[in-house]
């Protein structure tokens, strides 16, 4: 399965943003910068953006940290993690970030090493949630904030059959029209299989975080979890 998720953001990376905007009606930008403040980063901070994509929340991040601090790019697509260089280059040539291509169940960095970490719409995806979330707490310092961003099948039943028609007849038109229609069927099952936000706050809870929080955004379509480890 893992190969599976892997080939499909090589093959969308060139349409990955124009799909978050629409996939989002525009908002994902804003859900973005909300889930970068409620992780904490400080000037000089060492951050780590988990699933970053073509790397918004690690150029955000950036951004926060400042010349002083670093920040670490992960993702399993070298596709979207060239994207994301690029995007660096020529939007933020001073940002100090590395990109690195690794697996977020087992992420290639030392034990307390992290002061703020991201993550946006990947736990979604991965392979194993308790496993990713056990690497995350393990990465962090103590008292360091995480905040994990993502779509979210809401209980509310008219604003799950909006999103649903949405995926239907906005979402999946789109993406056939830029041919990749086959890639972005994956989304509904994988919002049916996804936790939702008082299941995400036990299994942060199981793997060690102490505080733990679930905000969900837009009628419950989005949510962000944060996370702090004591």
């Amino acid at each position: 399965m893992t190969n599976e998720i892997r080939a499909i953001f090589n093959r969308i990376a060139p349409v990955y943003d124009q799909l978050n905007d629409w996939l989002s009606l525009g908002q994902h930008r804003i859900w973005k910068e909300m889930a970068v403040k409620w992780s904490n980063p400080q000037p000089g901070d060492t951050c780590l953006d988990l699933c970053c994509g073509s790397g918004d929340l690690a150029l955000r991040l950036g951004r926060r940290v400042g010349s002083t601090g670093q920040v670490y790019g992960v993702d399993f697509s070298p596709n979207l993690l060239e994207t994301a260089k690029e995007r660096s280059h020529w939007q933020y040539p001073q940002r100090p970030i590395t990109w690195v291509e690794a697996d977020v169940l087992n992420l290639p960095f030392g034990d307390n090493q992290f002061d703020a970490a991201t993550m946006g719409y990947g736990l979604r995806n991965v392979k194993d949630i308790p496993r990713s979330l056990q690497e995350l707490y393990r990465v962090l310092k103590p008292n360091a904030k995480a905040a994990i961003l993502d779509f979210h099948r809401p209980s509310n039943e008219q604003f799950r059959a909006f999103q649903q028609w949405y995926l239907n007849h906005f979402v999946v038109p789109l993406a056939t029209n830029l041919g990749v229609k086959e890639e972005y069927a994956y989304i509904s099952p994988s919002l049916d299989r996804f936790p939702i936000g008082g299941e995400q706050i036990e299994l942060a809870r199981q793997v060690g975080f102490a505080s733990v929080t679930h905000y969900p955004i837009a009628n419950g379509m989005m949510g962000v979890l944060v996370v702090s480890k004591f």
